[in-house]
């Protein structure tokens, strides 16, 4: 089924839209690096300090769950970030990975990772919703 693209999805990116793109994924990749090391560090640090009581413990335990789980999200946006601009070198930026329309220009603004074209994320989604109300949740609170 061949998709129709909306307007803006129509014409491949220009070299200075290409550039932009290019230079708001590098960035985005030095933060989330930068980052990433500041957390190393903080992670050294605080291994270090002991904890005076358990309620102490406790709340220091909780921030590296938190903080372990922000670590993975900015993994896997690294990896999406990289594969990016190596498609920017490849020369297969901008183009929907699943039906080949061009992703519009606005939408990369917004998310310069992004690969797939409006139509195609939101069907992903749609599908992702649909099986998620599918499945049932058990409720280990339920004594049925």
């Amino acid at each position: 089924m061949a998709k129709t693209p909306r307007n803006d999805e129509t014409e491949p990116l220009s070299a200075k839209q290409l550039n932009e793109l290019k230079g708001i994924l590098v960035l985005r990749k030095r933060k989330i690096v930068e980052a990433e090391e500041q957390s190393y560090e903080q992670d050294r640090e605080d291994g270090a300090l002991r904890h005076a009581d358990e309620v102490d413990l406790a709340s220091a335990e909780w921030d590296v769950t938190v903080e372990h789980r922000m670590r993975g999200r900015d993994v896997a946006l690294l990896k999406k970030v990289s594969k990016a601009l190596t498609l920017i070198e490849e020369g297969g930026y901008g183009e929907c990975e699943n039906c080949g329309n061009y992703i519009g220009y606005k939408r990369l603004l917004a998310r310069p990772e992004a690969s797939l074209c409006i139509e195609c994320k939101e069907e992903q989604e749609r599908v992702e919703k649909s099986f998620m109300k599918e499945q049932p949740i058990d409720n280990p609170f339920s004594f049925e």
